[in-house]
């Protein structure tokens, strides 16, 4: 998690308390990368001139990446990126009557000039790596701890 005086580089945005235990994977990850990040719960359709506000704030702030986890329709992630010029990545997540698949078509159809990078369904973990992937365009220490990260995947999942 960030301290108050560290500058979070990435956001964690979902709109229940019900996604946190898949959304809590993301903050998992970045810790193994001492990468320091905020979570927030802000409902997009409770609270939508809340989330226009932390969206615009952003860049502002010295967020890098903003990582947004949503359901069923997944507005969260499209008004997020309507609102910043920070990188969003969606998460989308399962539940509703189509089990997420609603989630992952509505966060890979944003409109032009509103992208959304989006995961896989649940794959909060890959989200939080892509964040880092970004991050690590600027930081060579980054890169070199993903490296290291892919070649521990690649030898777990060695079936020689």
């Amino acid at each position: 998690m960030t301290s108050p005086d560290r500058v979070p580089q990435v956001a964690v945005i979902y709109g229940s308390p019900t996604e946190h235990d898949v959304m809590a994977r993301v903050g998992a990850m970045l810790a193994r990368f001492q990468v320091t990040w905020e979570e927030e719960i802000i409902s997009p359709h409770r609270s939508p001139r809340a989330l226009a506000d932390y969206a615009a704030d952003l860049e502002h702030r010295g967020v890098k990446v903003a990582i947004a986890g949503g359901g069923v329709n997944a507005s969260l992630a499209s008004i997020l990126a309507a609102y910043t010029t920070v990188p969003v990545i969606g998460v989308p997540l399962r539940g509703g009557g189509l089990n997420g698949l609603d989630a992952l078509l509505a966060m890979t159809s944003m409109s032009q000039g509103v992208p959304v990078a989006c995961v896989g369904l649940d794959h909060s973990t890959n989200a939080a790596i892509l964040a880092v992937q970004i991050l690590a365009v600027a930081d060579p220490v980054l890169r070199t701890q993903l490296a290291r990260l892919k070649e521990d995947f690649e030898a777990a999942a060695s079936y020689r």
